[in-house]
């Protein structure tokens, strides 16, 4: 009897944590593939956006890939130095000062060397570039060959201030994350690469992914082509319960369910998941905030995903059916991606789909609703080109902002006139048409959505990889 009530508990611990996922979804969880298993003398770089990412993502990672004797190392974008509400609490005093957030970024620091020390990495494998914590994504989209550097806004730094870090003193530019993030992976020459993923919301975990796209493009023919796997830490709600559940499986966000990011998991011992609990708990800075958060990715398993690169073809679109985008953009398998609410009521435009195509001069981006739109829809849409025959630093930063019929269009941050772009807004849908030439006739585009609907943010599709030549 007592056996049979401990295991209806233990199925309901089991169900608490995936009630939402229905019947396919358990099917697709149980088919979900594993990682390869690592080899002796393999080299494999994480990529960090803050200390703390590697341990509660890729604690499991660490363990394994020592256990058979392959080589890793993590490379730490930021230092982490703008969690004011970690530093008030770990402090426990409230301060502005520049040399505050400088000795914020070294505790956090200091935490990560004390922590990869735990699961047997030297001080040696890590390398700390130091970038503005929050500012990586302002840089990537405004500050190429720009006058002056990023200047975060409360540390009020410019540069690297950390003497430590091999980019110390370099300029809050995109060329000096470029060079840096670049040196650092053809110096070490990974087979493969965990970096944080596109749909993330936090900004600087896109950033990374962004850089990283770019680095490996430049780097084509220099090394061989490493297996890339983006691993998700923010997005809202999730991983449900936010409690430390070691019993747990951690699934994908149910918003991701049945979509077409290939997902893959990473099964864990028992004494590993135990070691990588204890390893996220050096983390004091962090923990005493939001460990019941953080806790929460020791689990019995590690998730890694990334959206397949989409194709397009340059195809006329008929007179006739002038809006054919299923059929023209040879995408994924389901050729349109579900756009889900974050933070918003439930009577906001919670299912928008959002889809791609390439219709001679021009690339399209399409939103769909389920409700009405009106004057009150808008978007910002931005598009990164990638064409290998010109310095990214010269390419431009399209940044297309919406609302209603009205649009506007960014290179960086100065404002494009007469930049050819196209927008149709309807009652059923909003289509934007990009000139390819204002990309300068792109190899690929890295492009991302967002959607507002009378104020309320709408979360799209994370940045996605399209080629259109």
């Amino acid at each position: 009897m007592f056996k049979t009530i401990i295991k209806i508990f233990a199925l309901f611990l089991f169900m608490s944590g995936c009630a939402t996922m229905t019947k396919s979804d358990f099917s697709y969880w149980k088919n979900m593939p594993t990682l390869e298993e690592f080899k002796k003398g393999q080299r494999i770089l994480i990529l960090a956006p803050h200390p703390d990412d590697e341990a509660i993502v890729c604690g499991g990672v660490i363990q394994k890939a020592l256990k058979v004797g392959a080589q890793v190392k993590i490379v730490y974008l930021t230092n982490g130095d703008h969690n004011e509400l970690s530093f008030i609490v770990y402090e426990k005093r409230l301060t502005m000062r520049q040399g505050e957030f400088i000795h914020m970024g070294m505790v956090r620091q200091k935490e990560a060397v004390r922590a990869m020390k735990f699961l047997g990495l030297a001080e040696s494998d890590l390398v700390f570039l130091g970038y503005p914590d929050y500012g990586t994504f302002g840089i990537f989209c405004n500050y190429w060959q720009a006058k002056k550097p990023f200047r975060d806004r409360l540390t009020r730094i410019s540069h690297v201030p950390y003497k430590n870090s091999p980019s110390y003193q370099a300029p809050y530019y995109g060329e000096s994350i470029l060079k840096d993030l670049t040196k650092q992976i053809l110096d070490y020459q990974p087979d493969i690469i965990f970096v944080s993923h596109p749909a993330d919301v936090n900004v600087d975990h896109k950033s990374l992914y962004l850089f990283l796209q770019v680095a490996l493009s430049d780097l084509e023919g220099k090394l061989a082509k490493p297996q890339v796997y983006p691993y998700l830490v923010h997005t809202v709600g999730w991983p449900k319960p936010r409690h430390y559940r070691p019993e747990l499986e951690l699934y994908p966000p149910d918003k991701f369910m049945g979509s077409s990011i290939n997902w893959q998991r990473l099964n864990l011992e028992p004494e590993e998941l135990d070691k990588k609990y204890k390893d996220i708990l050096f983390y004091k800075s962090q923990t005493q905030v939001s460990a019941f958060y953080l806790l929460a990715f020791a689990r019995k398993n590690e998730l890694f995903s990334d959206y397949p690169v989409l194709e397009l073809t340059s195809k006329p679109l008929s007179k006739d059916q002038p809006i054919i985008y299923s059929g023209v953009s040879q995408m994924f398998n389901d050729p349109r991606e579900w756009v889900n609410a974050v933070d918003a009521p439930d009577e906001a435009l919670d299912k928008e789909l959002v889809s791609y195509a390439r219709e001679d001069d021009y690339f399209i981006v399409r939103v769909d609703a389920p409700k009405q739109l009106n004057r009150g829809f808008g978007v910002i849409l931005y598009v990164f080109g990638y064409n290998k025959n010109i310095p990214f630093a010269q390419m431009p930063k399209i940044r297309i902002i919406t609302l209603g019929k009205d649009v506007k269009v960014l290179s960086a941050r100065n404002k494009v006139l007469n930049s050819g772009v196209i927008l149709e807004l309807n009652k059923d849908y909003l289509v934007i048409r990009v000139p390819v030439k204002l990309l300068k006739d792109p190899d690929y585009l890295l492009t991302s959505l967002r959607a507002y609907h009378n104020n309320p943010a709408i979360e799209a599709v994370g940045y996605r990889k399209i080629k259109i030549k």
